[in-house]
Formats: C-alpha cells, structure tokens, sequence
C-alpha cells in the first residue's frame, strides 16, 4: 500500500471541502460599519444592509478601536477620502445643523451662509465637550469648501430672507375646506385636526431656586428632558384623542413593571424623540382610525371622517389610500400658524395647565417640615409623573376652547357660547414669589428654542409654540436608494414565484404606482447631486 493512501487520518487535506474564498473588506466598509453602531442600528439590520456576514460585522464591532487608529494612519489618498466622515462627532454636529436649519425655516427666521458656519462650529464645540477626551483631537473650522459640501450632502437651499406666511392662501382655504365638508356631508364631530408639538417636561422658570442651581449645579440636567406630543381633536369640541407621546428611550426605568398600553398616552420611542412618518403612519391606522370608528358609533354618526393636517414632512401623503373611512386633506403650504386650528391656543393652552400642574405639585410635595426639599422632589420627579400630568393637563382644556378655535378656518361650527379659555394663573403661588409673568411666556416660549446650548446630542428641536411641527430626519438619496431596491427585490420575488401572473402583475403596479413620488424624488436628489 502506497504511503497515505491506507485509512484516511482525521485532518487530512484530501477530507476538506473547497476552500472558500476571503471576503476582503475594505476600510472604507469598516468605518461605515461602526458609523452606523454608533447611530444605534443592530448588528442584523447592518448586516443585511451592507451585504456583509453578521459575524464579520460583529468582528468589526469588536475590532472597533484599532480600525479607527488604521484609518488615522492611513496614506494620504485614502485619509482624504474618509475625513469627510471624522467620527461620531462631525456626523452629529451636521445632523443637527440640518435640522436646525429646517426649524429656522419653519418658524419664518433669516438664515445664510455666515449664520450656519456660526452655528455649525457652536455645535461641534459642544459635542466634543460632551464626548470627552476622546473627541478632543478633532477640529473644524466651518470653511466655505466644508459648507459646499455640507449643502450637497443634505440638499440644502438657502434664501438670505425670510420665509413669509402665506396670508392670500390662509384667507381662500376656509372656501375651499367648507365645499369639501358640504360635498362630504361631514358634521363638526367628524372633522378632526392634529399637530405636534416639543414639550421639555422637567423646566422650570428662570428665577425658580431649581432653575438657578441648574445653571450653576455641575452634573444637574433636568431642564434638557425633551418630548413630543401630538394633539388633536374635532371641531365640534367633544372628542380629544388620546395624546401620542414620543420620547427617547423605549423602556426609562420610571416604567419598569408599567404595561404601556394602560398609561394615559399612547408611548412610541425614537431616539430623537421626533414623531417618525412611520410613527405617523402607525397612530393613523391603529388609533386615529379605530377612535373614530368608535366616536361615531357613541353618536350614531355615519362611519366616516375628515382630517386636516399641515404639510409637515411626517405626515405620509398617501394617507387617504390607508382607510376606506377617512378623508385627509393638507392645508396650504405657510399656513399653519395662521389658520390651523390646534394652533390658534390648544396647544399653548395645554402646554401653561402642564406648567401650573408641575408648580402646584412641588408646592404641595415640598411645604411644611421633614418634607423633601425643592431639589429633592425635583429629581425625584420623572417621566411617569410627568405622563400623568400630560395627561391631566390634556383633559382639562374645555370642549370650548377645542371648538372656539376653529374660527378662522370653518367659522360656521363655532358655537356662540364657545370661547378660548384664558391662560391658568401661574404667577403668585406660594413658594413661587421671584417668578413674574416675564419668566412664565419666557419658558412656554422655549419649549420651541432651536438647537443651542448644551445637550444638543440628544434632543430634536422643539416645535413652535403655535406653529408647532415636528422635524423628521432628513431623507437622503442613499436611503431612498435602498428603500426602492428593497421593493424592487420583493417584487421580483413575487413576479417570479407566484403561478397567479395576473395577480403578481396586479400588485406590482400597484406598489410601483404608490412608490413613484419616491422614484421622482430619488431623481430630482440625484439631479442636484450632479
């Protein structure tokens, strides 16, 4: 017998498959990788996206600190090509200039070159401080060729003026909006209106002892806590929909051992606390819709209602295809704060019985002896009290006030007797002395300040105090790139594999007739780019 060729030995080469090729991944890809962990996606849904093994993602991860001292050593061709990403902090500074800029926008503010290389270099110093040492060896000078690049990258278009509200399209709407609810037949119970709005639900007023050891307490953050709330109701004034909240983190401990689905608001999570067009599209199909199911019943009313929203960019337009029941119509562009009616003095109403149910509570959780002091019931106060008075505040606006406000945009459903409620008497409580009228329009005023200061790593900014609308975040042409392959993929899947051709071809020009504003929008973003 020939040496070798007797019983074959464990280990043998003749025993082993085909060796299977080495995927060479490049840094380039690695870098993506941790910028997407540190953005918070999972291991799997990076995977998927990339194209790449979850093992080898997962090895990345771990691998993470010396990849990143690879790419600072890297020849200056490729060190060109990557500190277009610089890490985590340059990511954040100009995803939160973006946003910003789009707040300045929306609330009709002047903005141009010389604002936003102020504001984007405001910001990078106050990420790299929140970052600590580990962010200290980056730098940014917010040079012209950096914000030529920073405009492509985000799609940005600048006017040195301000944006003017459109007054000619506000004062036409209310004929426009009366044909469609006489064509529709809809009675003031089935014409409903919602807004967002920012909400930071742990501040207090300037002069208040808590606010004035914030500024001067190392370590104490109360005042940043920020939320989003969507508020709404019908015109006739005797349904409010139960609010939806969206805050940053899915389970905070003040929830532990708490069902959800019994708290007094409806909790979504975004790590951005902005309410998402999937967030939007979720409310809308399994409680907005299901609400009105159930108002009309109660009233025997016709199944059926009208919705009026602002063009925010959360709100899907494609809403009327999601229920056979509800009718949606978007009022004209610029019109928002000056005929919507949640923010005629709903959401500024709310906002003030928020603040005079926070006050009255510390009073009374801090008078009289061997009692908490006023800092102590301060950290004690959380997101679960804070949700309970939401929701108290939230029940004590009048059916009233919820139809006086329709005035300007359907004066016809507004009840004689109807009038706005005036605002809670805040000023003058006991314990409350230093605080002026000043303080109090300062703070309801500031749940809508734009993006500056400290904290600014974790909060959108919050929405005006009447023009109220959340940011979403900004759709890019890699993420509409993505989306459209994704269908593109699942429709092949389906074209392929169903024997029924009629109906395969049936739901393919379905979906792509329902995606096409992306596919126009994907082109115009690549037109641009060019």
């Amino acid at each position: 017998m020939e040496k070798g060729s007797g019983p074959k030995a464990p280990g043998k080469r003749l025993l082993r498959g085909p060796k299977r090729d080495r995927k060479s991944i490049t840094l380039h890809v690695k870098l993506e990788v941790l910028r997407r962990f540190e953005e918070g996606q999972k291991l799997t849904q990076i995977a998927k996206t990339l194209g790449l093994a979850t093992s080898t993602v997962a090895s990345i991860r771990v691998n993470r600190e010396k990849i990143k001292a690879n790419s600072q050593a890297a020849t200056p061709i490729s060190a060109t090509q990557l500190t277009r990403c610089r890490g985590v902090v340059m990511g954040n500074m100009e995803r939160l200039l973006s946003l910003w800029i789009e707040h300045q926008k929306q609330q009709h503010l002047p903005i141009n070159t010389m604002l936003i290389q102020e504001k984007a270099k405001s910001l990078f110093e106050t990420l790299k401080r929140e970052h600590g040492e580990s962010a200290q060896t980056e730098t940014f000078g917010a040079s012209n060729g950096w914000f030529a690049r920073f405009k492509a990258r985000h799609n940005v278009l600048l006017t040195d003026e301000p944006a003017v509200a459109d007054t000619e399209a506000a004062r036409r709407y209310p004929d426009v909006l009366r044909k469609i609810i006489e064509d529709g037949g809809y009675t003031p119970q089935q014409v409903f209106n919602i807004d967002e709005t920012g909400l930071f639900w742990k501040r207090l007023p300037e002069r208040t002892f808590v606010s004035l050891e914030d500024k001067v307490g190392p370590g104490f953050k109360a005042s940043k806590d920020h939320l989003t709330l969507l508020l709404g109701g019908n015109a006739a004034g005797d349904c409010k929909l139960k609010p939806l909240l969206v805050y940053p983190s899915e389970n905070p401990r003040a929830l532990k051992g708490c069902s959800k689905p019994k708290l007094p608001v409806i909790w979504r999570s975004n790590r951005n606390d902005w309410v998402t067009m999937s967030i939007f599209q979720e409310w809308f199909t399994n409680f907005f819709c299901p609400a009105v199911e159930r108002h009309c019943a109660e009233n025997r009313l016709p199944n059926k209602a009208l919705l009026i929203l602002d063009s925010a960019p959360c709100h899907p337009v494609y809403l009327d295809d999601l229920s056979a029941n509800v009718r949606v119509e978007f009022l004209p562009k610029n019109t928002s704060a000056l005929i919507q009616p949640m923010n005629q003095g709903v959401i500024t109403t709310f906002k003030a019985f928020y603040l005079k149910r926070t006050l009255c509570q510390l009073i009374q959780e801090t008078d009289g002896e061997e009692r908490p002091t006023i800092r102590e019931f301060w950290r004690s106060y959380n997101i679960m009290t804070a949700v309970d008075n939401i929701a108290e505040a939230w029940q004590e606006l009048k059916p009233s006030t919820m139809n006086a406000v329709w005035k300007k945009i359907w004066p016809e459903c507004v009840r004689a007797s109807s009038e706005a409620e005036a605002l809670p008497q805040i000023v003058g409580h006991g314990g409350l002395e230093g605080v002026v009228e000043e303080d109090v329009v300062h703070l309801l005023r500031s749940h809508g300040e734009d993006l500056s200061g400290e904290g600014l790593g974790t909060h959108s900014p919050g929405t005006g105090l009447d023009n109220a609308q959340a940011t979403p975040p900004e759709l890019t042409m890699r993420h509409l790139a993505e989306a459209l392959s994704h269908f593109d993929q699942g429709l092949q899947i389906l074209s392929d594999n169903d024997p029924n051709r009629e109906r395969s071809l049936k739901v393919c020009r379905g979906v792509n007739s329902v995606i096409s504003c992306y596919r126009e929008l994907y082109k115009e973003k690549k037109r641009a780019a060019k």
